[in-house]
């Protein structure tokens, strides 16, 4: 049974910032000094330099929609592990076939001098540009976002933002000195650029159906990719290559995809679940290109006042699929996005959607005019924290089969990132001599 013996009070973002100091070290929800560095200026004759660390799909598309802005823009630089990614990312952003085609042409200059490729690559992109697009596997990005506040960039941040509590330290306290130097950050949680969700999540936040006490989140679908071993990769290459199954990499699909939903149930609570207990497993996925990671988990969270967020994800075929959120409250309920009904059914708020724009480019669009501009507008990073988090709180409940609470978990020592970065290194989880990966087993794995 889960201990309600805390105060019922509210945890906003803010809150847990000052409550988390002694963990994240300088994490202080404090005014921008007087002498913080300004956002550089850029005249309309100006180029904003934009550099792609991570050339993967996500990469790929982060970077047309950079390109797609109606500011001056030019892609100068990439960094990838691999240089056929990197190769491929850079024929697919100037296709002239491609749809976005028209929008990019002109804006891409990417000489073989400036297409950097292995583990390192990151570091040789910041001389070169402005902004940077990180789009690298999850569990890079602690590092890679580091690098680049400290480079003093403005940043683009794919979700999740970690794989684990280390990297989630670390990324709120890069956060912290990514406002100081008054850095732009948004992370890839497009939703919070969505007109429907802007409109609904306001209504929420302002009383619309009461008190909410539950929320429901769903990311239930088929399934992504699988990569299979090559004859000649090392293991590390091997799971470079096929990341989505390996936590260290990825996080668990309830991080990766599933971080969406939980965090618009975060953004409508205005905080954070405090404690998480669930249940999951593989049953469909059980091959040895799955790796380690789960198919499916269900967690129950709970907030600080008592209410409930109730989370599903699953990535099994030939499955009802649902991507969606829901809230419940004392008087009346929101059944889906952009819809909210009173108790007796009658219709409170429907957004029509006609004019609505792709948030996936409405996030480029407001980044890079606010860089553009010289405003200081966009300090994502906590939220995209705060949500990874949440995830991760969810997975180490599953995984475990443990009721896990959030200041214990957000302070758990170790990191499941390796030691050394390196093709012939080995990573952190090795298959045994049948080729098989360690899988988390409830009861027994307490650490994930």
């Amino acid at each position: 049974m889960i201990n309600k013996k805390k105060p019922i009070i509210g945890v906003s973002r803010r809150d847990f910032v000052k409550t988390s100091a002694a963990v994240v070290g300088t994490l202080v929800a404090a005014p921008f000094p007087s002498n913080a560095s300004p956002s550089a200026y850029f005249s309309s004759e100006d180029v904003i330099r934009v550099g792609l660390i991570g050339c993967g799909g996500r990469g790929t598309g982060a970077a047309v929609q950079a390109l797609s802005t109606k500011e001056n823009i030019k892609l100068v630089a990439m960094a990838d592990a691999f240089s056929d990614r990197l190769e491929s990312s850079l024929e697919n952003i100037t296709s002239e076939d491609a749809d976005h085609a028209e929008k990019v042409a002109g804006r891409v200059d990417v000489p073989e001098e400036h297409r950097f490729v292995g583990f390192d690559a990151y570091k040789k992109i910041f001389p070169l540009v402005d902004v940077v697009l990180i789009a690298t596997p999850p569990g890079f990005r602690p590092i890679h976002f580091e690098a680049a506040v400290e480079a003093g960039k403005h940043i683009f941040m794919e979700k999740p933002v970690a794989t684990d509590a280390a990297g989630i330290r670390k990324v709120f306290e890069t956060a912290e000195i990514a406002k100081r130097k008054n850095l732009n950050v948004v992370v890839g949680l497009q939703r919070h650029y969505e007109a429907q969700y802007l409109k609904w999540v306001e209504h929420l936040q302002n009383g619309m159906i009461g008190d909410i006490s539950l929320s429901r989140v769903y990311w239930n679908s088929a399934g992504v990719w699988v990569r299979e071993r090559k004859p000649g990769q090392t293991e590390m290459e091997y799971q470079m290559r096929n990341w989505y199954y390996f936590n260290w990499l990825c996080g668990d699909h309830i991080v990766e995809q599933h971080i969406h939903n939980l965090d618009v149930g975060n953004w409508v609570k205005q905080g954070h679940p405090v404690r998480a207990q669930g249940q999951g497993g593989r049953l469909v996925r059980t091959g040895k290109d799955h790796g380690q990671i789960f198919d499916h988990h269900f967690v129950e969270y709970e907030y600080a006042d008592g209410s409930r967020m109730l989370s599903q994800c699953r990535h099994m075929p030939d499955c009802q699929n649902r991507v969606t959120e829901a809230f419940h409250g004392s008087n009346g309920t929101a059944p889906k996005p952009g819809l909210i009904l009173s108790s007796s059914g009658h219709v409170l708020f429907e957004h029509d959607g006609q004019n609505d724009l792709n948030p996936y480019q409405v996030e480029h669009d407001e980044l890079f005019g606010a860089i553009a501009a010289g405003d200081y507008k966009f300090a994502d990073a906590e939220r995209g924290a705060t949500a990874t988090f949440t995830a991760i709180l969810g997975r180490m409940a599953t995984y475990s089969g443990q009721i896990q609470e959030w200041d214990t978990a957000i302070q758990t020592e170790g990191s499941i990132m390796p030691e050394t970065y390196a093709f012939d290194a080995d990573p952190p989880v090795m298959p045994d001599a049948e080729g098989n990966y360690p899988i988390p087993v409830p009861g027994k794995t307490m650490y994930a």
